[in-house]
Parts: structure tokens; C-alpha cells; sequence
């Protein structure tokens, strides 16, 4: 069974979308989104352009659709797609969901609402070697002792955690966790505490942006970011992308569905690499391709050969 997986905010890199391919799908889909946004959308992975979470969201959007499509031209359709955060998006998209267009207006708004929330001064950081208990007691402590909240954002394996915090809080939080044995606490390139009560009010105004968007039930599989489990309808999907922002991000769970339902090969979107590393350190007899790390006239000769080994 073919997963595929859309990466979160934090694995954009400069010109990402430029090094997507040539493949005819991949172009229609960059003029598909440059018509829809109205906007180049190839200014969108330039230095200065990554400053930007609207610029940040709407890119990767852009990028797990184009692989998506580019992928489909070859033969190979998804049976189950997820995506961390703002990668569900792309997932609605690849099971049909949601249309990418709607899906490009969404992530704006999205984008833009939490980019309002907080212009400067929160982020995100990942937490290596402690488990969600162990980081919860610390963020228990260090709200009492200093009164600067951080909160779990992601799980994203059993000891690979993100909080989410102001920067304060956050740099604080880094230097408590080293100091209780974490392997690494490191600052993610994001500007916003997403996945947290932080955002609670732009989740509200984005779920009241997504009751006048069409969505439909999904033609193949869709894993939730909140609970990590398959939905199988509209109006849950729809919440799942509405209210993502403001719920911790349980990937692991996502993850272990995926190989419950079936799942052998995963495929992850570009950019970068860091949903693959999770799967091919948890999961060790699966097999994990970054379509990044693959020239695409390899890629998809690869997937099929992944594909009739794992049958």
C-alpha cells in the first residue's frame, strides 16, 4: 500500500520551488496556483520570501500538489495521504477532498490570519530524547517557576516533541530540557506558535472561512492531524484542516495508523526529508522514499519497484 506524506512549515528551504521538475504537471500546477493566487508564485522561495508564513504555507501547498499530480501522470495514486499542519492540506487535496484551488484560498487565509496573531516574537521549537510526559513536567515547572507557558505542539515520534511558546519562553524551555537530559533542543524556522490554544481565536475565524468552502468526502484514505486517525467524511476533514492550527499535531499516531492500515511504501513530498527520517527510524522494515532527495525520472521507477517488492 502507497502513503503519501506532505511536510509542515520548517522544511521550506530556498528555492524549493524551482527545484520541483520540468514534468508537465508540475508546470500546470504552478500556473494553476500563480492564476489562482495571482501571483508568481515562483517569488514565493526566495530568501527574503521565506520571511513570510503566507509565503511559507502557500509554497508548500504548492509543492505536495505538484508532486501529487506529477506522480499520478506515472501511474502511482496514494491510498492514504497525511500531512504535518499545513501538509494536510496537500493531503485533502491528494484524496480528493478539497479542490487545490479552495485549498490554495484556504492556506492564505490561514496563513494570514496566523501571521496577524503574531507577527514576531513566538516560534517553535524541537525537543529530541524526552518524552511527552517528561516535556510536559518540565512545561508544568517552568510555568510556575517563570511564568512563560510553552506548550506541546507536535509529537511527531516518542521523543521527538515541538513546542510552541513566545521566544522567550521557548529559549527558556531549550536550556530546561538540555539540562534534563534532551539530545537536542533546537529553534525551527517559524515565526508563529502554531498548534497551540495561542491561536485559539484565528481557528475560530478560520472555521467560519470554511463553512463557505466545498468539500467532499475523501476517494482514498485521509489521516487527521488531531487525533491521528483515518476520516472518512466532509465535515471532519474540513474541521481537521479549520482547527489544526490550535490542537497538537499527533503525527506519531498518524504514522502508526498508516502501517495498521496497510501501509508499506511512503512517499514524502518536497521539500526535505524529516517525515521519511521518522518513518525509516520507527519504522524500520518499511520503505521511505524523499521525492527531494530523487532526480523525478528516478523517482517514480523507484516507487514502482518499492511497490512490487513490498507485494
Amino acid at each position: 500500500m502507497l502513503a503519501y506524506l506532505f511536510p509542515g512549515q520548517g522544511a521550506q528551504t530556498e528555492g524549493f520551488l524551482h527545484r520541483l521538475g520540468t514534468q508537465p504537471a508540475i508546470q500546470t500546477t504552478l500556473d494553476e496556483a500563480s492564476a489562482v493566487l495571482n501571483l508568481d508564485v515562483l517569488t514565493l522561495d526566495t530568501q527574503a520570501a521565506l520571511d513570510s508564513t503566507v509565503a511559507v504555507q502557500t509554497g508548500l501547498l504548492i509543492a505536495g500538489v505538484a508532486m501529487q499530480r506529477a506522480l499520478a501522470a506515472e501511474g502511482l495514486a496514494p491510498e492514504l495521504s497525511a500531512g504535518l499542519s499545513v501538509g494536510a492540506y496537500a493531503a485533502a487535496v491528494s484524496c480528493g477532498a478539497i479542490d487545490f484551488a479552495d485549498a490554495l484560498l484556504m492556506v492564505r487565509k490561514r496563513a494570514e490570519l496566523m501571521e496577524t496573531a503574531y507577527p514576531r516574537g513566538y516560534g517553535l521549537s524541537a525537543i529530541a530524547g524526552l518524552t511527552e510526559h517528561e516535556i510536559e513536567k518540565l512545561a508544568d515547572a517552568q510555568a510556575r517557576d517563570a511564568a512563560a507557558r510553552v506548550y506541546v505542539g507536535n509529537v511527531n515520534a516518542p521523543r521527538q516533541i515541538v513546542m510552541a511558546g513566545s521566544d522567550a519562553a521557548l529559549d527558556a524551555f531549550n536550556a530546561r530540557a538540555l539540562a534534563a537530559g534532551a539530545r537536542k533542543a533546537t529553534r525551527l524556522a517559524v515565526s508563529v506558535p502554531s498548534h497551540c490554544e495561542l491561536l485559539a481565536a484565528a481557528a475560530d475565524a478560520l472555521t467560519d472561512y470554511a463553512r463557505s468552502v466545498p468539500f467532499r468526502a475523501p476517494s482514498s484514505g485521509y489521516i487527521g492531524n488531531r487525533g491521528g486517525r483515518a476520516l472518512h467524511t466532509a465535515d471532519a476533514v474540513r474541521d481537521d484542516l479549520a482547527t489544526n492550527m490550535r490542537h497538537t499535531v499527533r503525527w506519531f499516531d498518524a504514522l502508526t495508523v498508516m502501517i495498521e492500515m496497510g501501509a508499506k511504501v511512503f512517499v514524502e513530498a518536497p521539500p526535505g526529508q524529516v517525515l521519511t527520517d521518522i518513518v525509516r527510524e520507527q519504522y524500520p522494515d518499511t520503505a521511505a522514499i524523499a521525492a527531494s532527495t530523487l532526480p523525478f525520472e528516478r523517482l517514480a521507477p523507484t516507487i514502482h519497484r518499492r511497490l512490487e517488492s513490498a507485494a
